[in-house]
This record gives C-alpha cells, structure tokens and sequence, in this order.
C-alpha cells in the first residue's frame, strides 16, 4: 500500500479533482457549460500548431477539462455502466431559471424530481441541476 496507512490514505483523498468529458468539438461544448451553466473558465490549452486541445472549467472546486477525441458520444439512458451523470449543485430559488437557459439554448429538460431537472449536454451526456441539501452528508 505504498507504506502509507490506512488512515493516512483515507483522509489525503478528499474531495473531487477534476473530471474529464472528451467531446468531437471541444468549443462547442465547453462553450455550453459556460454560457448556459455559468461555469467559469480557468484556462486554455493549445496543441502545437495552435489548434484547441482542451478547455478547464471551474466545477466549483473541482475542474471541468473538455477534451478532444474521434470516439462518438455515448448514449446512456437512465444508470448506465460507469459515469452516466453530472449533477450541477444550484440554489433552488435558481433552478427555475437554469431551466430557462436550457430552454433558451434549445435544451429540453427531459424530467424533473423534487430536488433535481435532468436534461443533456449538446454531446448528450445527461447533466442534472440539483439543489439537494447535502448539508449533513459532506464536509464542506
């Protein structure tokens, strides 16, 4: 176990460090959760002949890279095998109105729960505006 303890190893990992979507068009999807979902951009990165080959994004802590690749979009519906959902934490007096910006962006919001609007990214990975109070559950 790399000569550190069990207690060691569990309380260096903490939270979320990034998480990685590869995508057909890096700008157009990062442009997405941009200006739809308001994430922030952290950085750029370039190839070396100036092409974009990746694009950062503040995932509230953790880092949102888009990543360019050849392989399609995978479809998921409902649980699939592996990652089959981002959830985006929002206040819940502003879900409303992400709701609208989905819609603005011609996003439709495929179903509702009490706490949460699920709807898909323009590559159709499933993404969810949640206002689950997690309070008790994490160390924030």
């Amino acid at each position: 176990m790399l000569g550190l303890s069990c207690c060691a190893l569990l309380s260096a990992v903490s939270r979320l460090h990034h998480l990685a979507f590869g995508t057909r068009d890096v700008e157009r999807l990062a442009t997405f959760y941009r200006e739809v979902l308001e994430l922030r951009e952290l950085t750029r990165h370039l190839q070396a002949d100036g092409t974009l080959r990746s694009v950062w994004l503040d995932l509230g802590g953790a880092v949102l890279m888009i990543e360019p690749t050849e392989e399609p979009a995978r479809a998921v519906s409902g649980v699939g095998a592996g990652p089959f959902l981002i959830a985006i934490e929002v206040e819940p007096e502003g879900r409303a109105a992400f709701e609208a910006r989905l819609l603005e962006a011609g996003v439709a919001v495929e179903s509702r729960s009490e706490w949460s609007s699920y709807a898909r990214d323009p590559d159709g990975n499933r993404i969810a505006l949640s206002c689950y109070p997690l309070g008790g559950l994490t160390s924030r």
